[in-house]
């Protein structure tokens, strides 16, 4: 390891959490062992993902700012499952009546592993017990951070198991590229003819609805509502790296590009980080930044008709986004 590698705070199970530098000219980025969570990336000094430098924040309304989460992202309804015809009653974290982000015990609020740190990359290790919060199967969990020469992060997840069982993971960081109060001055545009509309649980009502005539139609460039909180369909299945979306403001744009199917946006409404500052100095309020979530459709695991989240042995798992931030001429 090197100096770029500092403590940054004490997990509920007394480990330690760290946080690794990593740079590549104009850009750096900081992740931070629990949760495998980016916690500041700068372009030019500026701080562009909202974040906070004191690790309280995280076990508290900072939670998964920054992190990835799963092992399954988003929500599963009932908090329940059926796989190989065996049921699975699952942690319901939400309202005790969903499964958010793999459960109270999911990859957002555990302590990885840094398993490797370079100038430019930093990789975090995760080993996630068989049946933890109710989901089948041990995994052996990596994520890896790399900024290439012109700036752009990439995070690639891998996993592998020797059971079979479900496995759609998602960053879940918060964009905000004018360092405003709220969302007014950004503009959105998706790359999806279609999206998912939700139930009062955020859990898909159906099949997926034409985006055209709504007020998720982002195809072209538009302020972002703030009640969004939608998956839009990229694809029926898990590809090659191509594009999702784009996101501008402050005279800088953000190019994210994904090998996952569905891409969640969440406008950040109930954002609320009061005691605790964000970068810049003050707390964030509602719609202070915007959630880009390349994943798989959410409740795919009880959906047969959204594309597959299941990850069986001999059959290693990668996922691929790409974030790139340059200034507008």
């Amino acid at each position: 390891m090197t100096d770029a590698l500092a403590p940054f705070g004490t997990a509920p199970d007394g480990s330690p959490v760290q946080i690794a530098q990593i740079v590549a000219g104009e850009v750096t980025a900081r992740v931070m062992s629990w949760g495998a969570s980016l916690v500041d990336f700068r372009l030019g000094g500026v701080p562009l993902v909202l974040g906070c430098d004191a690790f309280d924040a995280y076990l508290g309304p900072m939670r998964y700012f920054g992190a990835i989460v799963g092992p399954v992202a988003n929500r599963i309804a009932g908090g329940r499952m059926v796989l190989g015809g065996q049921r699975h009653d699952l942690d319901r974290n939400e309202a005790g009546c969903t499964t958010l982000h793999g459960g109270s015990g999911g990859f957002g609020t555990s302590n990885w592993r840094i398993a490797g740190l370079t100038g430019s990359s930093v990789t975090l290790a995760l080993h996630r017990p068989d049946a933890l919060g109710g989901f089948p199967g041990p995994l052996e969990v990596e994520a890896r951070y790399t900024l290439d020469d012109g700036g752009a992060l990439t995070l690639d997840i891998a996993a592998t198991t020797d059971r079979e069982t479900v496995f759609a993971p998602a960053f879940h960081g918060y964009w905000s590229l004018d360092g405003q109060p709220d969302l007014g001055g950004h503009r959105l545009t998706v790359a999806a003819e279609t999206y998912l509309p939700v139930d009062s649980a955020k859990i898909p009502e159906g099949a997926p609805q034409p985006v055209a005539g709504t007020a998720f139609d982002h195809r072209t460039p538009r302020a972002p509502a703030p009640g969004l909180d939608h998956n839009f369909c990229l694809s029926t299945e898990r590809g090659p790296l191509r594009h999702a979306c784009r996101l501008e403001a402050g005279g800088l744009r953000l190019e994210v590009s994904s090998t996952e199917p569905g891409l969640q946006i969440y406008a950040g409404a109930k954002i609320d980080t009061a005691p605790f500052p964000g970068h810049g100095g003050a707390p964030h309020d509602p719609n202070a930044g915007i959630a880009i979530e390349p994943q798989g459709w959410p409740d795919a695991v009880n959906r047969p008709d959204f594309p597959p989240v299941v990850l069986r042995p001999g059959q290693p798992y990668r996922q691929t986004s790409r974030f790139a931030v340059t200034r507008i001429d």
